[in-house]
């Protein structure tokens, strides 16, 4: 068994409007020092493999066609 964390952002430079609600919430409620703020999404999968390239090699390809659109968003997997 295989677990992994793939942590999905958006590309610097695209537009991120929760990011930016969540910013001026954080101000509005006092909480000094935040500069910026940028939202992702993360998942965790399990998988029922023991070699670990061909996990990795699947996880990528999950990535790159469902999880993620790598036309905006960048993602990092992390194998545990």
């Amino acid at each position: 068994m295989i677990k992994a964390r793939i942590t999905v952002t958006l590309k610097n430079g695209v537009l991120d409007p929760q990011g930016k609600a969540i910013e001026h919430a954080l101000t509005a409620m006092e909480f000094g020092g935040v500069g910026s703020v940028r939202q992702g999404k993360v998942f965790d999968v399990e998988l029922a493999e023991s070699d670990r390239a061909k996990a990795e090699a699947d996880l990528k390809a999950m990535c790159d066609k469902l999880l993620a659109n790598t036309v905006i968003e960048n993602y990092q997997v992390e194998i545990a």
